[in-house]
């Protein structure tokens, strides 16, 4: 399991209306993202860059990439302590700042909203956040704070 690993997709642009890019009112901001073997996702720009709302953006597959990975890894450090999760829920949030044609995300905050098994296991569960924060790829590879909001409760 451990080294290098190899990640592809097509991404193609599906916008154009008729005449391309002749005009930037002029063509749709619609894009296919396809990986072998795997359901289409359709995605767009975010409606303030012209796209469509109904489209996944790449700003929220970011978002989205990063409470999956802390997800994943959280439930393996759940496992590595001995914690018994019966319910996640994350409600991240993202803050992206705009400067020029370009902008970068500020920061994201992971709101994840675990039940565990027993009250035993409370104060593990909490601490298995800072493990999968540390395991999570993506989290290591963005260059803005990742910040955790988690609530563990016994259900």
């Amino acid at each position: 399991m451990l080294g290098e690993h190899h990640y592809a997709l097509t991404a193609t642009w599906t916008g154009n209306r008729g005449t391309g890019t002749s005009g930037y009112r002029d063509y749709d901001r619609s894009v296919s993202l396809r990986i072998e073997g795997k359901p289409e996702v359709l995605a767009s720009a975010d409606v303030p860059f012209r796209g469509d709302g109904a489209r996944w953006n790449p700003e929220d597959l970011l978002l989205a990439a990063l409470s999956e990975c802390h997800l994943l890894s959280y439930l393996h450090a759940c496992v590595v302590r001995g914690v018994v999760v019966t319910s996640y829920v994350d409600d991240a949030v993202g803050t992206m700042r705009q400067q020029g044609n370009g902008g970068r995300y500020e920061s994201v905050t992971l709101r994840p909203r675990v039940t565990v098994a027993d009250a035993s296991m409370v104060e593990d569960a909490r601490a298995a956040h800072d493990d999968a924060h540390e395991w999570c790829f993506i989290a290591n590879s963005v260059n803005f704070p990742v910040h955790h909001e988690a609530e563990v409760s016994v259900g």
